[in-house]
């Protein structure tokens, strides 16, 4: 079996983050050649001086449109390369050195045509990013899928580290318009042609995410809001767990009242669920700052996307009209 790696990366207004994914791309071990596509999706600040930079290190390629998100930007890169294999990062990711032999050692034992990979946080990365990464990926949060084994069979991939075969991307027809959402929604699109998804452990990438506290809530928030419309186009895949942080906050809420009225006992139990993640966070991060500031972001991931849930649960199932027009920010228009 042969296999030809097209990296694709859609850029907006993001240079320096550019800059250090594609050093971490020519330090790769891996020996046979592969293809490197940068979109550049609309920016104000564009990354071709950065991209030439590399362009004797790198097979590099690099295409600037007009801006219509990262989903249409990925479609666009993908009709371009030139593989039979495509990968697809986000712009503020940084790959480990082994990171494609470990996709291509996984793909020759159990060939599918579309994986995902989790992610890490790098030495280098700020308290709060640290902190955000270890409530994006704790099994104690909402993150725990992105790293959990037992989900090889069944997993979803995410599209900051994602690979995606030219075969299945022609059948599918590639990415939606939705923002954030768009991968989930592929990923059940790749299901329903029959195509299987795994988790490859080994192929992780370091993911900066949200340098701070108001992009996080915005971004966990826009994730809780796509939940009920993906729901509603992909009915089969509706889970009750998806209701778990909105039910986490009302009953948080429900605790701090019944304490008015002497019973304690529920925020008792919240009390320990609290110290059992500060205690895990200490332990996988191994800084106490960090977990420390590990409870201030699953509380705001918590809140944002139980929040965003619940409020699009009710417009989507109880208004006419559709999810585009009710939540316009969440959709892109492409030609």
């Amino acid at each position: 079996m042969n296999l030809s790696f097209s990296f694709v990366i859609p850029v907006y207004n993001r240079p320096d983050e550019i800059k250090e994914l594609l050093e971490s791309m020519a330090q790769q071990t891996y020996i046979k050649p592969y293809e490197v596509v940068i979109v550049e999706d609309g920016s104000t600040m564009d990354s071709k001086s950065v991209v030439l930079e590399f362009s004797d290190r790198l097979t590099i390629s690099y295409f600037e449109k007009v801006n219509s998100g990262p989903g249409d930007s990925r479609n666009y890169g993908m009709r371009k390369a030139k593989g039979d294999y495509f990968i697809i990062l986000d712009s503020d990711c940084i790959l480990p050195q082994g990171y494609l032999e470990e996709v291509e050692k996984s793909l020759r034992r159990e060939f599918v045509h579309c994986f995902g990979g989790p992610d890490a946080a790098h030495e280098s990365f700020s308290l709060v990013q640290k902190a955000i990464n270890y409530a994006m990926t704790s099994i104690l949060s909402t993150g725990g899928i992105r790293g959990n084994k037992k989900g090889l069979g069944k997993f979803q991939p995410r599209s900051f580290n994602m690979g995606i075969s030219k075969k299945a991307f022609e059948d599918v027809g590639g990415f939606g318009n939705i923002h954030p959402g768009e991968d989930p929604d592929l990923t059940i699109r790749i299901w329903d042609k029959g195509y299987r998804t795994k988790l490859i452990p080994e192929a992780y990438v370091y993911h900066k995410r949200r340098i701070d506290w108001n992009k996080f809530y915005i971004q966990v928030n826009k994730f809780g809001m796509v939940r009920p419309i993906l729901n509603k186009w992909h009915p089969k895949t509706a889970k009750m767990t998806y209701w778990f942080p909105t039910f986490f906050c009302l009953g948080l809420l429900m605790s701090l009242l019944l304490i008015m009225v002497g019973l304690f006992l529920p925020i008792l139990c919240y009390g320990i669920y609290f110290l059992l993640l500060f205690f895990d966070a200490l332990l996988k991060t191994k800084n106490l700052s960090v977990a420390f500031l590990s409870l201030l972001a699953v509380c705001i991931q918590f809140f944002g996307y139980g929040y965003g849930f619940l409020k699009s649960t009710i417009w989507v199932n109880f208004s006419k009209r559709q999810p585009w027009e009710l939540f316009p920010k969440l959709f892109f228009k492409t030609d």
